[in-house]
């Protein structure tokens, strides 16, 4: 097939434009500039699309002998990526730009434009695999994307591929130092790429200003502080909230609420819920029909949690879980995936979390934020 390999400049999309090379397919490279400061490097692990990548990723295309060009979607990154996280944290809600920017740029812009220039298949270095046309997790669990990817539709699916799902990270880089790659060691990004120094709390400050409101506990109605902006919080946050209670029992946040600009803290019996409505859900295969048996990942690091999975408002879901879950946020991404045990690792689909809350009479084991 004629391939275009998204090459970030790590090591990921690296051994993955290689192992396309390898398989024969006529591979031509593209390096992402998502930046508007481009001539910024990196620092360690945080940021991304410096001139640094850049050059890493070129250097790389040379070793393969294939076609290298540099797209400039910085204003497209912006407006779908970036405006939609300070957009839904000044919301009260708590977005997934990872999961965005897979959503709206490298398979929506990035995958349209290579069809228009009659490209096949866009090959990326993401830590999951497809079988059958079917998104499922890495074979390395601590390396899986698969969350961050629930998003895609078959149709998107039917034109990726993603050579490192049945591998390891360790096995990723030996694969570049056996061939030479200066990127073999190179350290992996993490936090948010457009927040390099890692601050997210002060990059929202500076877009939002301050916005001061109340700290109110849940158990009293009191206000016990103030805070400079809703968007310094995320529901099941335990640390930095700035407040000490009388009763010296740890307190986790409750709820935001942008308008009045208050948020809500409580202790951990208030913080557990087990009923998840969602937005409209988007589906990985068919439309499967409800109600259904799930298991369910609400955030990019959590662990699953056995669920059933029916209709809700406007193409949304209802989710229930068997076990009760701290940490839900409005905003982040609940990704579905089978059941059973010789399945589970399948991707069904996912939609956006609206509202959470605790069912009357609700049991079961408790589930801390990460």
């Amino acid at each position: 097939m004629r391939v275009l390999a998204a090459m970030s400049g790590g090591v990921d999309s690296a051994v993955a434009a290689a192992l396309a090379v390898d398989a024969g397919h006529d591979v031509t490279g593209v390096h992402l500039a998502l930046s508007p400061d481009r001539q910024t490097l990196r620092s360690g692990a945080r940021g991304c699309c410096s001139v640094e990548d850049a050059h890493d990723a070129r250097r790389v295309a040379d070793e393969l002998g294939i076609p290298f060009y540099v797209w400039d979607l910085a204003d497209r990154f912006r407006e779908d990526v970036v405006e939609d996280f300070v957009a839904e944290y000044a919301a009260g809600r708590t977005p997934n730009p990872c999961l965005r920017c897979n959503e709206k740029i490298k398979f929506t812009a990035v995958l349209d434009r290579a069809r228009a220039l009659g490209f096949d298949a866009v090959v990326t270095g993401h830590h999951a695999r497809l079988a059958d046309g079917e998104l499922r997790r890495s074979v390395d669990a601590g390396k899986d994307q698969s969350y961050v990817l629930g998003v895609l539709t078959p149709e998107q699916l039917a034109a990726a591929m993603f050579p490192l799902g049945g591998m390891t990270k360790d096995r990723v880089r030996e694969i570049a130092a056996e061939r030479g790659f200066a990127v073999a060691t190179k350290a992996d990004s993490h936090d948010i790429c457009f927040i390099p120094d890692g601050d997210t709390r002060g990059f929202l400050a500076r877009k939002l200003g301050s916005r001061p409101g109340p700290l109110v506990d849940a158990a009293t109605g009191a206000t016990v502080g103030e805070h400079d902006g809703t968007y310094g919080f995320t529901v099941g946050q335990r640390r930095g909230l700035g407040v000490s209670v009388g009763d010296q029992q740890p307190r986790y946040v409750l709820g935001i609420e942008p308008v009045s600009r208050t948020v809500t803290i409580g202790t951990a019996d208030l913080a557990g819920v087990d009923e998840i409505t969602t937005a409209a859900a988007t589906w990985t295969g068919a439309v499967p029909a409800l109600p259904l048996r799930a298991q369910v990942q609400l955030r990019a690091h959590g662990e699953p949690v056995a669920c059933e999975v029916g209709a809700g408002d406007d193409g949304g879901l209802v989710i229930r879980v068997d076990a009760v879950q701290r940490g839900v946020a409005a905003g982040q991404s609940a990704v579905l995936y089978e059941p059973d045990a010789e399945r589970g690792d399948r991707v069904l689909g996912q939609a956006a979390i609206r509202t959470s809350s605790r069912r009357r009479g609700a049991v079961g084991r408790e589930v801390l934020a990460d």
